[in-house]
């Protein structure tokens, strides 16, 4: 009895995996790729039980946390000092009275439609000039079809009192805002994912390209490059899915998508396309060429960051990792409103092999009825009692 409720906790998930090393209070617990399959897609059915030595369970608070790659953006104040333009086009002069590196101008513009080369130089008195860019392109296009903006100057860190841009276009600009600032970049830990195979098709009459990536096994992605060999300039629209399920049907297997992301492929910046961290195993990107010639793709990378949980242990037990739990929801812990608390340098555990946990069935009584021979047995003994109560009864009657 004692044992059955020990492990009650635990039966209600379908596998568990042992954790080993548990001897300081904090701990980080990286999850293999092998649960992304059996645990619901928001990872809300994961605990950590551990079994004390009077056989009771407890349960080990944690937070689940994504080694993402993290922008801090620091907007920097600054002020327009002067405009001007002459045959080489329009001119703006940023004065930047911060002592902090820039390394990110981003611009809006009146004019929705356009594709121009900028110049942007800096200096500390407007005496001597230094080119930190040159001939960067911007470029806008707004119609039915496209929204597409590419008007982000990124550059290396520069330290100076002015900036000049430098708009190479002969019709004014009509530059509404600019927004200076200083990103850092904090990289994130993450893995690339192999594929099982790999199709690429062109729909004539959707006139798209179709790439239909198979990982093998359910894993969670969050990032997808997609790299051309075409060395000319090009943007195309791009949606990415997620294959959630297929029904065969007479003319061939029906697929049900899921839109993970809609951005656009462009040779004007790197073809990175992140998004939310979701659980798959079939990815289908879709691009959306028109009346172009489809691209040729060369490299395509998929990748997932690592997931971990950081948990606190406060009692010796043995420990499990436990998941796999259809109507299992997020847990509430206390240390996720004290998460300054948890010590930046964490040891990892060692993750056990998967156990599957078997559920113990009710005891299975032998039904009487279960017998065929019983049954009709049964009944015409009903029969005959009935029947005698019955003549019984007419006697009395007559």
């Amino acid at each position: 009895m004692v044992c059955s409720l020990s492990y009650g906790q635990m039966d209600q998930y379908e596998y568990k995996r042992a954790l080993e090393g548990v001897n300081d209070q904090w701990h980080n617990i990286p999850l293999p790729d092998s649960i992304f399959g059996k645990v619901s897609s928001n990872l809300s059915d994961i605990r950590i039980y551990g079994v004390v030595s009077n056989k009771d369970t407890i349960e080990v608070p944690y937070l689940l946390r994504l080694k993402s790659e993290k922008i801090k953006s620091r907007p920097i104040t600054f002020s327009i000092v002067n405009t001007s333009h002459n045959n080489n086009g329009y001119y703006y002069t940023f004065e930047v009275p911060s002592e902090m590196a820039i390394n990110h101008i981003k611009l809006e513009f009146k004019q929705k439609n356009f594709d121009w080369k900028v110049a942007l130089q800096a200096s500390q008195e407007q005496l001597e000039w230094f080119t930190i860019v040159d001939d960067y392109r911007i470029l806008s296009i707004q119609n039915g079809l496209t929204d597409y903006q590419f008007t982000t100057i990124s550059f290396p860190n520069s330290k100076y009192h002015y900036y000049r841009l430098l708009v190479k276009t002969d019709k004014e600009p009509n530059l509404i805002t600019a927004k200076i600032s200083n990103d850092e970049i904090i990289e994130g830990n993450y893995k690339n994912y192999p594929f099982k195979t790999i199709t690429i098709d062109e729909n004539k009459t959707e006139r798209t390209s179709e790439i239909i990536i198979d990982l093998g096994n359910p894993v969670a992605v969050s990032s997808i490059s997609l790299r051309t060999q075409e060395l000319y300039d090009y943007y195309r629209p791009i949606t990415i899915s997620q294959i959630t399920d297929s029904i065969k049907t007479e003319q061939g297997w029906k697929y049900n998508y899921n839109t993970l992301l809609s951005g656009t492929l462009s040779s004007l910046e790197e073809s990175d396309f992140d998004f939310q961290s979701t659980t798959v195993q079939k990815v289908k990107i879709t691009v959306y060429n028109g009346d172009n010639q489809p691209l040729t793709y060369g490299n395509i990378k998929i990748k997932g960051f690592l997931h971990e949980l950081v948990a606190r242990f406060t009692k010796e037990a043995t420990y499990y990792l436990t998941y796999g739990n259809n109507r299992g929801s997020f847990a509430d812990y206390d240390i996720a409103k004290f998460s300054e608390n948890i010590p930046e340098t964490l040891t990892p555990l060692k993750i056990g092999n998967e156990q599957r946990l078997k559920k113990t069935p009710f005891s299975e009584k032998e039904l009487l009825f279960k017998n065929k021979l019983w049954l009709w047995g049964i009944i015409t003994l009903i029969i005959i009692v009935l029947g005698w109560f019955s003549l019984n009864m007419i006697k009395k009657k007559v």
